[in-house]
């Protein structure tokens, strides 16, 4: 699981450890965002592991991914304050975009090299943001899967390319390999 040491990410993480008999594996980079404190609570279980790891860096994924073998991803990772986006866009196009990119092809490398059975099993969870959507405009509004994008800051720029509409980022993993994945 990418981004599990953040807010959202270590609730996962912990509801796994705790209520399920699956093992998990955080990858974090523990930018401002990332916390292992959030972890704590897990941090001793033989079914959790943690590799400080920028999605970025294509090689120390593929070592976690051989070491570990791991039958699904969940791609949580993310720079996601909006107000720091605005400041510096930078990060967030290299994070959400590059990092996304680099993690997919990780794993589609990884994938590639699955018998059958595995390959067929294996599944890429990939979450984002509503930030995509845009305002809500009155309490009485909601977003829903038909709301066209409306981004208004780098970050949720950032985030809506990754999302699945034409040939985005991680559509491409179903429609040129044929691996299962999640949005």
């Amino acid at each position: 699981m990418t981004g599990g040491a953040g807010f959202i990410g270590s609730a996962v993480v912990r509801h796994i450890i705790h209520e399920t008999a699956d093992a998990v594996v955080v990858v974090d980079k523990l930018t401002y965002a990332g916390n292992l404190m959030s972890l704590a609570s897990v941090a001793q279980s033989d079914r959790f592991a943690f590799e400080k790891v920028d999605i970025c860096d294509r090689a120390s994924l593929e070592r976690v991914f051989q070491q570990y073998q791991p039958d699904s991803v969940m791609h949580l990772a993310a720079e996601s304050h909006v107000d720091r986006s605005i400041d510096g866009p930078a990060a967030f196009i290299e994070t959400n975009i590059v990092g996304t990119y680099t993690l997919l092809e990780a794993a589609r490398a990884y994938w590639s090299a699955l018998d059958a059975d595995a390959k067929a099993a294996f599944r890429f969870h990939h979450i984002s943001t509503d930030e995509v959507y845009g305002d809500l405009h009155t309490a009485d509004d909601f977003f829903t899967e038909t709301t066209p994008y409306a981004p208004s800051s780098p970050y949720s720029a950032s985030q809506s390319q990754q999302r699945p509409s034409g040939t985005r980022l991680v559509t491409y993993l179903r429609s040129a390999y044929a691996c299962h994945q999640l949005l």
